[in-house]
Parts: C-alpha cells; structure tokens; sequence
C-alpha cells in the first residue's frame, strides 16, 4: 500500500515513521524546514528512549509522488482548506483519504438532520475541502496519542498509541479493516469502529474545554480542574456540548466529572492548544471550538458558555497574534 503524510508535524511524522518502520512504502508531502530535514535526515521517532530512522521519498510537489493508495493529512484544521487541491494531486480512483486531526473534521455533519445543506464555514469556509476531497473517499479516525517535535522532522513520543478508525457514514467495511489491520502491524492499538462520529465527538468533549483553558491560562491540566470555579465552568461547558451530541446522535453516558476523572489521571499535561500558544504557533480553535458553536447556533440551541469560551480564546488568540484577526 502506498502511504502518503501531509502534514509531517508530530502526529503525522508519528504515524509515518512507525508504518515505514513496519515496511510500508510511505511518501511525505512537506515544505520549508521539514522538508530539507526529511530530505537530509528521513523521518526520525524517539520512543521509549530509542532513536530510530526511518528513509522516506518526500516533496513539496504532489506530482512527484504520485497517486496513492491512502492519504493521512495531520495538519491543522485552519491549514486545510488552502492544502485540499494539493491533496486532490494525490489522489486515484480508489485512493482513500484518512484526517488524523483534532476536532471536526470538515464532512462530519454531512446528512445531519437539523444541519443543513452548507458546509461548516468554522472548518471549511466556502466548501472547497469538500470540492476537493469527496466524504466518499474519507476514513474517519481519532488519535489518541501525545507527541511533540522537538526539531524538524523529529517526533518524541510521550504517550499512548491508540488510533480508532471508521467509515465516515459509520458501518464496517473491509477496506477500513485493511487500514486498520496495517496500523495494528505498525505497533498501533488499532480500534475499528462502526461509529467514528460518536468516537470524534466524545474526544472533542473533552478536549472542548482542557484545550482553549489551559492556552488562554498557561495552566496544566491538573492546575484547570484543581480550581473549582473553573472545573464547573468547563462541566457547564460540557454539558451544552453533551446536549447538542443528543441532537446529531451522538449521545454520551458519562457526567463532566467521570470525565474529570479520567482526564486527571494524565497529571500535569500541557494540552496541544498550550504547546501551540507558548510555541508562538496559531491555535486550532475553529475546529475544537468554532465548530461546536456553529453547529449549536444551526440547531437553535443555547450554548453561552462554549460561547463565552470561543470569545475569550479567540481574543486571547487575536491580541497573541495566534488566531486570525476580524474581517
């Protein structure tokens, strides 16, 4: 199977170097200094205190590399409107594409009664992701795994390894088991799901909350749910969230606290959205946050904590120089 990575980041460059380490035939789409590290150097993994290489073809023209049989875009959310025709390039007729991002992805309210006919402006302004890139093609998938880079092109694990995988339209089919089964022989905890939108949701409630607080307060997690008044507002929080997944079926059995409960085993965890922001790095509030208030406000339901949580971060992001300012 040929693999192409766009967006060879921490999660991306995770991803590729453990499946090119497992013999697959893995390409890279990249530009600037990740790509004359990648070039120079391959795809490097430091995991469980070894350093490992990993040679890769990798280029900033999709051309070049040709079409492929799966596409994994681990890029921003915000980043992917302007990379989907360079995506479309890799594409053949059978080839499947694989969003391991955070967040809503773009095709996720797709025959959503209640939604709507446009697409979401917060993660596809306009549509063009999903001009270019047919929900017929995409394999849904939920990360759970921390990484970092601490240079170009070189990923340092620091937890977990778990990828959930699925159709889009939800069901089994047996090429996400494929998928699935080549993530598993690449050392993944590999889950093949029925119902990748309630397992995208579900992650997205908890990080709705944990993400934003701790960029807007530079708090670790155990700092966000040791302060009381913050650990209501962000169960208040999400307790809307829960209510527009009843409304999307996408319903959660579990209380904010149970969730809590789990989140505080990871100890004093800086979340991706603080990495981002100490790392003068734009923060992907649209697709963790800007999406849910969207599609509360298409639903006609009250959220005003999610919106007071986008308003404070999205100021926050703005007066940083790490969100885009108002047009």
């Amino acid at each position: 199977m040929k693999i192409c990575i766009v967006g060879a980041g921490a999660i991306g460059g995770f991803i590729g170097a453990r499946l090119a380490l497992a013999g697959s035939e893995v390409s890279v789409l990249a530009r600037g200094v990740t790509l004359a590290a990648i070039q120079t150097d391959g795809l490097q993994l430091n995991m469980g205190g070894q350093l490992q290489r990993v040679r890769v073809q990798a280029s900033e023209h999709p051309a070049e590399l040709g079409a492929q049989d799966l596409v994994i875009v681990a890029v921003k959310g915000q980043a992917l409107p302007a990379l989907a025709p360079a995506v479309a390039q890799l594409l053949g007729p059978d080839t499947l594409v694989m969003p391991a991002m955070n967040g809503v992805p773009w095709w996720f309210v797709q025959g959503v009664d209640g939604i709507g006919h446009e697409p979401l402006q917060s993660v596809d302004p306009g549509g063009v992701t999903g001009q270019w890139i047919a929900t017929e093609r995409v394999v849904g998938c939920v990360v759970h795994a921390s990484c970092s880079t601490s240079a170009p092109g070189v990923v340092q694990h620091k937890m977990g390894q778990g990828l959930v995988v699925g159709e889009a339209i939800g069901g089994k089919s047996e090429r996400v088991q494929r998928i699935a089964d080549l993530l598993s022989a690449a050392g993944f905890d590999t889950t093949h799901s029925t119902d990748i939108r309630y397992d995208i949701w579900y992650k997205l409630w908890g990080n709705l909350t944990m993400n934003p607080v701790s960029a807007i307060t530079g708090a670790t997690i155990d700092q966000v749910l040791a302060d009381p008044l913050v650990r209501a507002f962000c169960s208040a929080a999400m307790a809307e969230a829960a209510a527009i997944g009843e409304r999307i079926g996408c319903a959660i059995a579990q209380s904010a606290e149970d969730r809590h409960a789990i989140t505080a085993k990871l100890g004093a965890f800086k979340t991706s959205m603080l990495q981002d922001a100490e790392a003068g790095r734009a923060i992907e509030l649209d697709a963790i946050v800007g999406a849910v208030h969207e599609i509360a406000q298409r639903l006609q339901l009250a959220t005003p904590n999610i919106a007071a949580l986008l308003g404070l971060t999205r100021l926050f992001g703005r007066s940083h120089g790490l969100y885009p300012q108002a047009v």
